[in-house]
């Protein structure tokens, strides 16, 4: 990829019909990088991303293991898992399920859910998060528009991600 350490706007993303890719190097070793990523997720996620909300979002986590579930809490204890961790490999690589349709609702069915990889990659004092949100095709009619929509969405996600990583460091 061939490029210098990013700071949480520099995000380079392509795409195919069915695919999006999004990276970015952040000034931290993956150890740390995968840390922050899967076990502070609630720290850097989007909360109006969710089915809950601002202000009434309790927990979102991700369970550390292949077979964990990606889930939320809100209120009154209501779980909603909208994903599955299929691989666990730190700090080089995640992949879950995601299972949330086009039209924010769940889908229960893993096979009609996309799919997002994340490798961690050590440059130097750096790393590379390489970001790949596959299988759009597996939403059905809507996909091409999802993916679109999930590539702002995936931007805001990893600038808020690496604003937190960052601030980690301080």
């Amino acid at each position: 990829m061939g490029h210098g350490m990013a700071d949480a706007t520099d995000i380079r993303q392509d795409h195919d019909r069915f695919a999006l890719r999004s990276t970015l190097l952040v000034p931290s070793s993956a150890d740390r990088a995968y840390e922050v990523f899967t076990g502070n997720l609630a720290d850097w996620w989007v909360t109006e991303y969710t089915w809950s909300g601002p202000g009434v979002l309790a927990e979102l986590g991700m369970e550390p293991r292949a077979g964990g579930m990606l889930y939320e809490i809100g209120p009154y204890g209501f779980r909603n898992d909208w994903g599955r961790v299929l691989t666990w490999d730190p700090p080089r690589r995640l992949v879950f399920t995601w299972q949330i349709g086009a039209d924010r609702a769940p889908v229960p069915d893993p096979a009609r859910a996309s799919e997002v990889e994340v490798l961690f990659t050590p440059e130097g004092d750096a790393t590379l998060i390489e970001v790949t949100h596959r299988h759009f095709d597996r939403h059905g009619e809507a996909a091409e528009g999802y993916r679109e929509a999930l590539t702002a969405g995936w931007h805001e996600l990893l600038s808020r991600f690496a604003t937190t990583l960052a601030d980690r460091r301080a």
